[in-house]
């Protein structure tokens, strides 16, 4: 057993991680988070340990005072005001404290490279931190790669912490629509938080981490993906393609439920990053194909499909 802090895990994916450790019963867990909650703490319960991300040496004494051995960072990777986000800093403290061994960066996506930088604000974020976990000197470290996750099409009926109320691309699940980006042919690797969850927390048993790990819920296009959703809400969709060359101008088909978040995202924008991931399935970046992934090691777990999550949310 081994004490495990999971930085942002009051929410999002990281409270999927907490959970799933938590079930285990192997590890003693707390969370790392820029403010104090007792309620939720409460009611996660699990401790929650207030920490200024953007001090190093007061994030390092905090991971010494708590004997914190392995930091799992669910750290958003983007903000809606352009702010960098402490993931380097927090890598910067774990390599630092004298408990902390191993630390699991926040990505949770396909591994971006440089060549993307610009094509979605978070690459440069997480190309930085990637740089900063090659430079450590006493950690063991990895980072998940499990595609797109999955869950927005399943919120909320399908029990997630990302937000309850998503930002939708490609599959307008409410309004029987979808904007499917180039042929719709390419496969794509796409898996839920929960599953992430559990997979993340067997990985805290293994004697070795590799630098990337990759894990899977289900692969399949998004003309299957949009034929699961037509059959589980038992209707046609209005269906758009938008073709690469759309793309590439940062064009996309507007879907009804993407309007309320212009008052946010300004519409050029919104539709340049779904552009942007538009492109990367339609060159099959999601078709994540390592040499190996976790799952064979835990073939017990069995995760949600995206056929079981569809039915699950959307059929009477």
């Amino acid at each position: 057993m081994v004490v495990v802090a999971v930085a942002g895990g009051t929410g999002n994916v990281g409270r999927a991680i907490v959970e799933a450790i938590l079930a285990t019963g192997k590890h003693e867990v707390k969370i790392l988070s820029r403010t104090a909650n007792p309620a939720l703490e409460a009611e996660i319960g699990v401790p929650i340990v207030p920490v200024d991300y953007s001090d190093v040496g007061a994030v390092a004494k905090a991971l010494d005072d708590n004997k914190i051995h392995t930091v799992v960072s669910g750290i958003a990777m983007h903000s809606a005001d352009g702010t960098a986000p402490h993931e380097i800093e927090l890598i910067r403290a774990a390599d630092l404290s004298n408990a902390t061994k191993r630390i699991i960066s926040s990505d949770w996506g396909i591994g971006v490279q440089e060549e993307q930088i610009g094509d979605i604000p978070s690459v440069i974020h997480k190309v930085n931190a990637r740089k900063a976990l090659h430079s450590t000197k006493s950690l063991e470290y990895t980072v998940f790669r499990v595609g797109y996750l999955m869950d927005y099409w399943g919120i909320p009926a399908v029990k997630s912490y990302l937000a309850r109320t998503p930002l939708i691309f490609w599959l307008d699940i409410p309004n029987n629509a979808a904007a499917i980006p180039g042929s719709g042919n390419t496969p794509a690797i796409f898996t839920h938080t929960t599953d992430v969850g559990r997979f993340v927390a067997a990985s805290l048993d293994l004697p070795k981490w590799e630098p990337e790990t990759t894990v899977f819920g289900d692969r399949l296009t998004w003309n299957e993906f949009l034929q699961y959703a037509e059959e589980a809400k038992g209707t046609k969709f209005s269906v758009d393609y938008d073709s690469v060359e759309e793309l590439k101008a940062g064009k996309t088909t507007e879907l009804p439920s993407q309007v309320p978040f212009y008052q946010f995202l300004p519409k050029p924008i919104l539709q340049g990053m779904a552009a942007s991931f538009g492109l990367w399935f339609d060159r099959g970046l999601f078709d994540l194909k390592p040499a190996k992934f976790l799952n064979q090691d835990f073939p017990e777990i069995k995760p949600m499909t995206v056929k079981e999550m569809l039915d699950q949310a959307w059929k009477s």
